[in-house]
């Protein structure tokens, strides 16, 4: 699918295309009508003629060419009413944008010291988002100074690299040498990095070299800094590189963009000469000292950065399988008494007894009431897929912090060579490059969240066959005129038996390189992009086990289900209708994907949650909070702050009741506050209030 970004008049429209085919003209009244419906009372006639050239190159197009002949993913054109006044070419577009960028630095979204020691996953995924983050350094570094006369050998500073170790580099050729590296490891291959991928991986590489052990100078750093705020973003194909010496071929073409050499990407000229990028935004190309080029090439940013992508979406869709998984174990009138808090007291494995909570807060209880299990009664016990949900569930949660942790340390760690040590006036080669941890870290996540998936396929099967779930066959009225979910289990297994090839573990191999040189690698970079693709599966088949669960739910009516399911029920009805008769399936599979990916079903139930305790008997002490809401909710600082301090707090409570009497209340207001005010925010924007 194709993303195009139309500028019209004073807004800039992403228009998704998921038919290349179409016409250029097509794009044109797509970007009229959402700008109509946007602004209404600014008219445009529907029939109203129009104009679209490219703002790279300021070329007309034929409103008759197909848009996949003449424009790719990621493209920026102009498009003029008639009567309208064209903007200014490329060169004079990216300059205006560039001084309006300048002067609103100061009001964007959020700002984000790096230190190379404090950056977290969540905070990394937020810097992806192209111009809604900015960076600056938060001290100056202790940094070699480039410029000195080298009169020992030092390896990438007067040496060659690799297997040319042993070959010196004459001072007159040092710059050369620099120069050459960059361009001669610029040789990766296959489709490039999105441009939220790319700033990731050079906000990544930025905090690396804020460590000072890189020896770059400030000057080349602060220019690195000034390409990422403009959001100057290099072409870096996706695949060349095995995990050491650390992603050279990935860093080497982020770096050749900033030298001015290849293409560039902005949001405002779209894919152009890296060079005229710059220069548009004015800022100049990267001049580079003695070491630099190797500074800037040697590290593991790129599995790094893809794997914290993978961790912080894998983690979101593991906060949401469990409510899918209670709505579907409500339809099937599944009995909530293998998550009785007793059983998994005896096996106090932090994920299972997280997961078995969650699915108590959401089922049948004295709290929340169901119609459905009131009347279905309560069986002895359930099948594995249903019963199992904790233990299951439970291990991909344990196994994401563990994987996060990882890579937490990964993202402020020195992962160049050699590591230049400033007090000790040494540099010293090592093998901090070697991407084994990320690698071995990221095969372990892929497997344990292919388990929800895994799992969750189990349950869709259910919930269409008829002699499980007596409900009607593939969940659908007049069976055999009408198919139901016939094939959208077959995606879902489909997209699991996938997972199963994937899950195989890459770091388990290695080859030689370097002529035999670099003779073990982790192949890392193969790790991070299928940990990806796998988590991407888990949250597709998440997705139809969720309408799934919601047409089973047609079924029971007019029984209701606990207030929480019905949220989340209501939720998908939002974007999704019931089916009374077969129709395309992919569009409302689509749908209910980006709802998962947006962590709504998770916030709906969160909220019913707060307002249980909040009109509960009991107060809501700090470590419910802690230990109860907060984990639902997508608030990472909060959360694990909270619970590694609700602990220490609940001791010293118990010991000084009468000091903090007074404290616990305050607390529970703050975070009431604070949750609910993410909550309706959250709910607001969504359209679903």
């Amino acid at each position: 699918m194709l993303r195009i970004t139309v500028h019209l008049r004073d807004e800039w429209l992403l228009i998704p295309c998921t038919d290349p085919s179409l016409h250029v003209c097509w794009l044109g009244s797509e970007a009229i009508s959402r700008y109509t419906t946007s602004y209404p009372k600014r008219e445009i006639q529907a029939d109203s003629t129009f104009r679209i050239r490219r703002c790279v190159d300021g070329g007309l197009l034929s409103l008759e060419d197909p848009i996949k002949d003449v424009l790719q993913d990621n493209d920026f054109i102009e498009l003029v009413i008639q009567g309208d006044q064209w903007m200014p070419k490329q060169m004079d577009l990216i300059k205006s944008k560039s001084v309006h960028m300048s002067t609103c630095l100061f009001s964007m979204l959020k700002w984000i010291s790096l230190d190379g020691n404090s950056l977290t996953t969540g905070d990394l995924l937020g810097l992806g988002k192209v111009t809604d983050t900015v960076i600056h350094l938060s001290e100056v570094l202790s940094s070699v100074k480039a410029e000195k006369k080298v009169n020992e050998v030092v390896y990438g500073v007067n040496t060659g690299f690799g297997n040319f170790a042993q070959t010196r580099i004459p001072n007159d050729q040092l710059k050369e040498l620099q120069d050459n590296v960059i361009r001669s490891h610029s040789a990766g291959v296959g489709a490039p990095l999105s441009p939220e991928r790319t700033r990731m991986l050079l906000a990544l590489r930025i905090n690396v070299l804020a460590k000072g052990f890189s020896g770059v100078s400030m000057e080349t750093l602060n220019a690195i800094v000034a390409a990422f705020n403009a959001s100057c973003l290099s072409w870096v194909p996706e695949q060349g590189t095995v995990g050491a010496s650390g992603d050279l071929a990935p860093l080497a073409h982020l770096v050749l963009g900033l030298m001015g050499e290849g293409v560039m990407w902005s949001p405002q000229s779209g894919w152009a000469d890296a060079r005229a990028v710059l220069e548009g935004h004015g800022l100049t190309p990267l001049i580079l000292k003695p070491k630099e080029g190797l500074a800037l090439i040697n590290g593991t940013q790129m599995i790094t950065a893809l794997g914290v992508e993978a961790v912080e979406r894998a983690q979101a869709i593991a906060r949401q399988a469990d409510i899918i998984a209670a709505l579907t174990i409500q339809t099937l009138k599944g009995t909530p008494k293998a998550f009785d808090p007793d059983i998994h007291a005896v096996r106090p494995q932090q994920g299972q007894v997280e997961v078995a909570w969650r699915l108590r807060s959401v089922l049948h209880s004295d709290v929340f009431h169901s119609e459905i299990s009131v009347k279905g009664g309560e069986r002895v016990q359930d099948a594995y897929t249903l019963r199992c949900c904790p233990q299951v569930h439970g291990v991909a949660n344990d196994t994401i912090a563990f994987v996060k942790k990882i890579l937490t340390t990964e993202l402020n760690s020195a992962t160049d060579n050699p590591l230049v040590f400033a007090e000790r006036g040494i540099t010293i080669s090592g093998g901090n490059f070697h991407g084994e941890y990320p690698a071995k870290a990221l095969d372990f996540l892929a497997i344990g969240v292919h388990e929800l998936a895994n799992i969750s396929e189990r349950r869709i099967e259910r919930l269409c066959n008829p002699s499980l779930s007596e409900l009607p066959a593939f969940l659908v009225k007049n069976g055999g005129l009408n198919s139901g979910f016939m094939i959208a289990h077959c995606t879902a297994a489909a997209l699991v038996s996938e997972n199963k090839v994937l899950c195989h573990p890459s770091s388990v191999d290695s080859l030689s390189t370097s002529a035999g040189t670099e003779d073990h690698v982790s192949m890392g970079g193969w790790a991070a992009r299928k940990a990806l693709r796998v988590v991407q599966h888990v949250e597709q088949v998440l997705a139809i086990e969720l309408l799934a669960a919601c047409q089973a739910l047609e079924f029971h009516r007019p029984l209701k289900t606990t207030p929480p399911l019905e949220k989340v029920y209501g939720l998908v009805r939002s974007v999704v209708r019931p089916w009374d008769r077969d129709r395309a399936m992919s569009p409302d599979i689509e749908a209910v994907h980006k709802l998962i990916q947006q962590e709504k079903v998770g916030v709906w139930c969160a909220l019913r949650l707060i307002l249980r305790h909040w009109k509960s008997a009991r107060p809501l002490s700090f470590m419910c909070w802690a230990r109860e809401i907060l984990p639902l909710l997508p608030l990472e600082k909060l959360r694990y702050s909270s619970i590694s301090y609700s602990g220490k707090f609940e001791k010293i409570y118990k010991k000084k009741k009468r000091k903090y009497k007074f404290i616990v209340p305050c607390l529970n207001i703050v975070l009431f506050n604070m949750c609910v005010h993410y909550i309706m925010k959250h709910v607001k924007v969504s359209g679903h209030v």
